[in-house]
């Protein structure tokens, strides 16, 4: 197919689809003339793989060209060419001045965790420092009760994982395997915080719903004032 019935089929526009071609996204099409290229099936799925990394998964041009680079790559094993794809899709942990002691207590709890949980886990993988971050801005903003929830989101985390890979073991040939993993990595982000908001709004309206809003301006809960409703002469409650 030309570059306009490629478009047609993937919803692209064409200039779009140069565009990817001269970034690395996606591999030029079979020369039939000097200003004509032929495309084919393999091109409908790249192009379809990369608007789910980058408009989906809010992936980076440049990551998604790196992630795809790495599955692309010829390796030894899945394995080996996932987990850099899965690197690639982690961003290093930005460090903020002064802030050893609260990264290396951060960094001694995320250790402890996969410990803990026995995970397989190199001291290297990205996501290990993104762990840390948010365990310093926790403790930064006086949220450590949240630092009790670590074992629950890592069990969750457990059996989603668990459940994936079981599905993913049945894909018929390593190819399908590879592009599957990453997919999932970076979709599976948004589905589990959308999922999460969900679930979190379910679960918080029985439970919030009688709880006060926080004072203003002397007010309570109800929106009095303090005193207010009183008879005149008879002390507020407390008084």
């Amino acid at each position: 197919m030309r570059i306009s019935e490629l478009s047609r089929v993937t919803g692209v526009p064409a200039p779009t689809i140069k565009y990817y071609v001269r970034e690395g996204l996606l591999p030029p099409g079979e020369r039939t003339s000097r200003n004509q290229a032929r495309y084919g099936e393999d091109h409908v799925r790249r192009i379809k793989l990369v608007r789910a990394l980058v408009e989906v998964g809010g992936l980076s041009i440049a990551t998604a060209r790196d992630v795809l680079a790495k599955v692309d790559a010829p390796e030894h094993d899945m394995l080996t060419a996932v987990g850099k794809a899965q690197f690639a899709m982690s961003t290093p942990p930005q460090r903020q001045d002064g802030d050893e002691r609260d990264w290396a207590r951060a960094t001694e709890r995320v250790d402890d965790l996969v410990e803990r949980r026995g995970w397989r886990s190199v001291p290297t993988n990205p996501a290990r420092g993104t762990l840390a971050s948010v365990l310093v801005a926790l403790e930064r903003l006086g949220q450590q009760d949240k630092l009790d929830l670590l074992d629950v989101y890592a069990e969750a985390a457990e059996r989603v994982v668990a459940a994936e890979i079981e599905v993913l073991l049945r894909r018929p040939d390593v190819d399908s395997m590879a592009e599957g993993l990453v997919v999932w990595t970076a979709l599976g982000d948004v589905v589990l915080s959308a999922l999460r908001r969900i679930a979190q709004e379910n679960a918080a309206t029985p439970r919030l719903a009688g709880v006060p809003a926080r004072d203003t301006d002397g007010e309570d809960g109800g929106g009095r004032r303090d005193g207010e409703g009183q008879e005149d002469g008879e002390p507020a409650p407390g008084a």
